[in-house]
């Protein structure tokens, strides 16, 4: 499975740097996704290479923890290599879930 997604990244809601794993957004032109889900990977930025976590969620929504980045990206073109599926997408009933679940998601990356 290796799956290229390329664009540019956007602000979102910032969510995942409220609770320690901030991400990269993408607005993206492309129509084919993967299927929703948890995937690892790699992407290229300010030409180093970081391993990713990478959401595939509801709405075709696109984001990134990039392991080891705590630079600003806005507005920068990225493409997102997907190299191997973890999980399946889906909503946790706290936040304490979520947040132990990225962690176990993480290790995998």
């Amino acid at each position: 499975m290796n799956y290229i997604i390329s664009g540019k990244v956007i602000r979102g809601d910032g969510y995942g740097k409220k609770i320690g794993f901030p991400t990269v957004n993408l607005e993206t032109a492309m129509k084919e996704f993967p299927p929703e889900g948890i995937y690892s990977g790699v992407v290229m930025l300010n030409n180093l290479e970081y391993r990713v976590g990478i959401v595939v969620g509801p709405g075709k929504k696109i984001e990134a923890h990039l392991m080891g980045y705590n630079g600003d990206a806005y507005g920068k073109q990225v493409s997102l290599q997907i190299n191997k599926f973890l999980r399946e997408y889906k909503k946790f009933d706290t936040e304490e879930e979520l947040k132990e679940q990225i962690k176990k998601d993480l290790k995998q990356c």
